[in-house]
């Protein structure tokens, strides 16, 4: 059993937490995501969050009650995690998935779900893939990836796109589902005109690859894409049909730099942290807290002190295990640290512990951590 469950339902049982421990704002979070349900159907969007920013079922299930048309991963060890999930009906894997042994267990995924999505951006993938779709006896939609520019994954343009769409629709096993363009690299550009433009130029060959499409009598079912940070700034470009969205459940340092709105930061508030315990306090400038490098992603800027200590207090990587706060605060004293990458944090933590307040409520497993394959 999980040291930190018998403390669910104990009002103020934050205090004695066993840290440290990945926590969830429930009320934050869940405003979070009526947010985004209601901003992407006021746009005419399908919403499509993606659950590599969680890979959690109980986080899945809540997207899709809440209006959600299905899921997006990033991996076939995700898609097997979360086939399951209570209410879902689409599930799109948003890489290219390549070798004889992911590809035998992706068909397994499509046998569990009404409705498999991949991403395909080579005709040798998408034979592939035929081939284990069609050993298997199931049908797979494949979505042709087309690069935002950042030549990560993606046919090159817009005639590449419509070619490999055309070849799609003719392998067995397969059917034609649609186009995807991720522009991730906008996602974080602080400026919001600027990310806007980025994020347009990035969808301009889909738009010309989905009249080219339509113009031969294959109409792409659906175009997909988009993030947290370019949401508003895609909803009225008139390309995608449904978005991709996200760390918007969450909201993590990083976006929180990020203007999401013209006027303004945005409309998603910090959900989630991780509770760091002060275990030595011998120094004048700063006390040490059980949170280090295995307690946060490192690939962005640093955890930011949310609450427990002074306004203003700053924290520093001291190692795998253990971090630093500058302010005066005594042994046991608990901090509260906003991430700052949601989802590489998510997947260092077996579970997130859900608080209403000051009282644990739940906890729930991530079932897709450690999913790499």
């Amino acid at each position: 059993m999980h040291p930190n469950r018998a403390l669910i339902g104990v009002p103020g049982g934050r205090a004695d937490l066993a840290t440290p421990a990945l926590v969830l704002d429930l009320a934050v979070f869940g405003r979070n995501v009526a947010t985004m349900a209601a901003a992407t159907r006021a746009s005419g969007l399908a919403l499509r969050p993606h659950a590599k920013t969680h890979k959690c079922k109980a986080i899945a299930a809540r997207q899709l009650a809440a209006g959600a048309i299905g899921l997006c991963v990033a991996k076939t060890g995700e898609a097997e995690a979360l086939a399951d999930t209570p209410g879902l009906r689409s599930l799109l894997v948003t890489s290219p998935v390549i070798g004889a042994s992911a590809l035998a267990r992706l068909a397994g995924v499509a046998a569990r779900v009404p409705e498999l999505l991949v991403a395909v951006d080579s005709d040798a993938g998408a034979r592939a893939l035929s081939a284990a779709a069609s050993a298997a006896g199931v049908r797979i939609g494949a979505v042709v990836d087309i690069d935002p520019g950042i030549h990560r994954t993606g046919v090159p343009g817009a005639e590449a796109a419509a070619a490999l769409a055309k070849s799609v629709a003719n392998l067995p096993g397969l059917w034609f589902a649609g186009l995807q363009c991720y522009a991730g690299h906008a996602q974080h550009i602080e400026d919001y005109a600027v990310r806007g433009e980025i994020a347009a130029m990035a969808l301009a060959d889909m738009a010309t690859a989905a009249a080219l499409l339509r113009a031969d009598g294959l109409p792409p079912p659906l175009l997909t894409g988009g993030g947290t940070g370019t949401f508003a700034q895609e909803a009225g470009l008139g390309v995608l049909t449904e978005l991709q969205a996200g760390s918007y459940i969450f909201m993590d340092v990083e976006y929180d730099a990020v203007a999401l709105e013209a006027g303004g930061a945005g409309p998603f508030g910090a959900a989630l942290f991780v509770d760091a315990r002060v275990i030595s306090a011998n120094c004048a400038d700063f006390v040490t807290v059980d949170a280090g490098y295995k307690a946060f992603a490192t690939d962005g800027p640093k955890p930011k002190v949310a609450g427990g200590a002074p306004a203003g207090s700053e924290f520093a990587f001291m190692g795998d295990e253990h971090g630093a706060v500058f302010a005066a605060l005594p042994l046991g004293a608990l901090v509260r640290l906003q991430v700052p990458h949601c989802d590489p944090t998510v997947n260092l933590h077996d579970v997130i512990h859900v608080l209403d307040g000051d009282t644990l409520v739940d906890i729930w497993p991530v079932e897709g951590r450690g999913r790499s394959a």
